[in-house]
Parts: structure tokens; sequence; C-alpha cells
């Protein structure tokens, strides 16, 4: 299996120290070992990093963990192999332009059965049962104008519920306003808010202070796999239902 992370938040915040805390998940403290992927989005645009390398020891995870970006909306993903190869094309998160705006996707769980379904226009570039779903899911959300976020909720439910029947179904879904999520079995989240307090990385020697880099209107949260910090309350998403964050908020 694969780890996802996701964060929403009402300013542009670092994720640095949730990133950390996945990245030595990443074939150190955990076996996904085969590549990682974030993307960060600064309005329409995004900024992407990915190895094939293990992220506990890859230098792009390195680059990442000492460049202090900031964004509103971000996806990671640690890899598992267990369908496709290990190579760049099969490495979550997978992102695609629909109607201005780019989709960002990542998934923890094997779809067997899922190329049966038909795709439309989008393709996957590579071999993986997630990005096929991805392009699935994509061809449902397509039409002759961009979809609200209330429709993309709509339809991001129907087809989580459909590929869930599959198999195991952790979804992350971004478009940049706001992180769609839906759990079968492993996704959890944390809402970071005034007054804030110390965390402490449960797999690596880390701690922050966010009363020393926040002001006191911020409001973060973060979804993980599993806990990424060892003294905080992290509470598991309701199963089978979209879950939706916009600015750090659930709606």
């Amino acid at each position: 299996m694969c780890e996802l992370l996701g964060m929403s938040a009402n300013v542009p915040t670092d994720i640095r120290f949730s990133f950390r805390g996945l990245a030595v998940r990443g074939g150190q403290v955990g076996p996904h070992r085969d590549g990682f992927g974030i993307v960060f989005y600064h309005g329409k645009g995004i900024q992407e990093f990915r190895d094939v390398d293990a992220s506990c020891h890859s230098p792009v995870a390195r680059l990442v963990e000492d460049l202090p970006i900031r964004s509103k909306a971000v996806v990671a993903h640690v890899r598992q192999a267990n369908a496709g190869a290990v190579n760049l094309e099969n490495t979550h998160p997978f992102h695609r332009e629909l109607h201005g705006r780019h989709f960002t996707f990542a998934h923890n769980g094997q779809l067997p059965g899922v190329k049966k379904l038909p795709l439309g226009r989008f393709k996957p570039v590579g071999t993986t049962d997630s990005e096929h779903a991805f392009c699935y899911l994509l061809g449902q959300l397509d039409g002759t104008k961009a979809p609200s976020m209330a429709r993309i909720r709509k339809i991001f439910g129907q087809v989580a519920a459909q590929l869930s029947e599959l198999g195991v179904c952790n979804l992350v879904l971004s478009d940049g306003r706001a992180i769609y999520c839906w759990r079968t079995t492993k996704l959890v989240s944390i809402t970071r808010r005034a007054p804030f307090g110390a965390a402490r990385l449960q797999d690596a020697d880390m701690t922050v202070d966010f009363a020393q880099v926040t002001t006191p209107n911020d409001v973060v949260s973060v979804v993980a796999t599993d806990p990424l910090t060892d003294n905080e309350e992290w509470a598991p998403l309701p199963e089978r239902k979209v879950c939706v964050l916009v600015d750090g908020e659930w709606k």
C-alpha cells in the first residue's frame, strides 16, 4: 500500500514539517520505497516535484524539505508499487488539465478490474490502476463547461463509491480550490488553529511549535494515511463519504 498526504489552509502555508513525517515512511520506517511526488498549488498554477527513488534518501525530497514553499493546497504521495513498474509515469500524484484547471489525484489501495471501465478523452500515461481510475473520474467530470465545486463533489462521490466496490479506495483529489477526500480503510485528519501548540513527528526527531510560526487567524488541516505526529489527536475520516476541505475548513 501507499501513503497519502493532503493539506488545505486559509493562508499560504509551509508543509515541510508534515512532508518530513511522510518522507521517512518512504523506505526508512515504512516499505513505500518506489517513488514519491508532491504538488503545490499557487492560484491556478502548480509546482511539482517527483522522483522514483525512495523519499527517505531522495535528493529531490531533500530539496522539498529545504525549500520554504508556501501553498494553500498540497497533495503528496509515497509509493509502494503493486500495479505498474517503478518509473516516473507511474508515480503519484497524477495531474491533468480540465477546463483551465489542474486536477491532482492520489490513491492508496488496489482496484482490480478498474481497467475495464471505459475512458473518454483522458488516457493514462503509465500503467497503474490508480491513473486509470483518475482518467475515468475526469471523463465523468468532463463537459461543455468547467465543473462547479458542487458538481465535483457529487461526481467524485459517485465515482469513489463505484471504485470502492472494486477494492481499497482511499483518495485525495484537488483542483486548487478544494481538497476532496474519500476513505474506505485508512485516512485521518487534524485541523490546527489558535491557540497553537507544539507538534512532534511520530517517525522522525522533529518538533515544531506552531505558535511561533503562525498567526492567530491561521487555519490548517492535514490529511494523511496514518497520524504523522504522536502528541496530537488525529481523527479518522468518515468511511465512504465525501469530505471536502476549503481554506483549511471542512465543508
